[in-house]
C-alpha cells in the first residue's frame, strides 16, 4: 500500500542517466536516509513536489530539470548546476547553494529563509515573490535577475546588479554594499545611495549598517 509520504518522494520522471537513475530508485525503496547524488546528473527528471529534505546534491547537474514546489529544506547543492531549472515555489529553507550556478534559473515565489548563496551565477535567474530572509547572499550575480516584490530581511547582500537588474517591489533590510555594473565600469554603493538606487526602480529596501564585533 502507498502512504502519502511515499507519493511526496516518487518523481513524476526519472532521470535519463542510468547512475542518477539507479539511486533515486534505490533512495525510493529505503526511507531511512536523504538522497545522496553527489555530482549526479538528474536531466531528463521532474522532480516537481518532490521532498528532498536534507539531499546531497553536491555537483549535481539539475539544469534545466522540473523542480516545482519541490522541498529542498537544508540540503546541500553547493556548487551544483541549476540553470535553467524551475523551482518556482520551493521550500529552500536553510539550503546551501554556495558556487551553484543559477543562471536563468526560476525561483519565484521559493522560501530561501536562511539559505547560504556565496559565489553564485544567478544572472538572468528570476526571483518574483521570493521570501530572501535572514540568507547570506555573498558574491551573487544578480545581473539580469528579476527581484520584483520579493522580500529581505536582514540579509547579507552582497551581489552585483545592473541596469537590466528588476528590483521594482523589492522589500525589506539588507546589509550592503552591492557592486552596480553600469555602463561598462561598476561602483560599490551602499548606505543611503543604495536605498536612492532601489528606491528610483520602484523598490524599498532600508540597508542596514554592518553589525560591530563586541571588543
Amino acid at each position: 500500500m502507498t502512504s502519502p509520504g511515499d507519493e511526496a518522494r516518487r518523481p513524476a520522471a526519472l532521470p535519463a542517466d542510468a547512475e542518477a537513475r539507479r539511486t533515486l530508485l534505490e533512495w525510493l525503496d529505503d526511507t531511512g536516509y536523504s538522497l545522496y547524488g553527489i555530482e549526479h546528473d538528474f536531466r531528463g527528471a521532474d522532480l516537481s513536489g518532490a521532498d528532498l529534505t536534507q539531499a546531497w546534491l553536491i555537483g549535481a547537474v539539475l539544469a534545466g530539470v522540473p523542480l516545482a514546489g519541490v522541498t529542498l529544506h537544508r540540503a546541500d547543492l553547493s556548487e551544483a548546476d541549476l540553470s535553467g531549472a524551475d523551482l518556482a515555489g520551493a521550500d529552500l529553507v536553510g539550503a546551501k547553494l554556495d558556487r551553484a550556478v543559477l543562471r536563468s534559473a526560476r525561483l519565484d515565489r521559493a522560501d530561501m529563509v536562511g539559505a547560504s548563496l556565496h559565489g553564485v551565477d544567478a544572472s538572468g535567474a528570476s526571483f518574483r515573490g521570493t521570501r530572501i530572509m535572514g540568507a547570506s547572499l555573498f558574491g551573487v550575480d544578480l545581473r539580469g535577475a528579476d527581484l520584483t516584490d520579493a522580500v529581505l530581511f536582514h540579509n547579507t547582500f552582497r551581489v552585483t546588479v545592473g541596469d537590466t537588474t528588476s528590483v521594482r517591489g523589492l522589500t525589506g533590510t539588507a546589509f550592503g554594499p552591492v557592486t552596480v555594473a553600469e555602463a561598462g565600469s561598476s561602483r560599490e554603493v551602499g548606505g543611503a545611495e543604495l536605498e536612492a538606487w532601489i528606491g528610483a526602480r520602484g523598490g524599498h529596501v532600508r540597508v542596514v549598517p554592518p553589525r560591530r564585533r563586541a571588543p
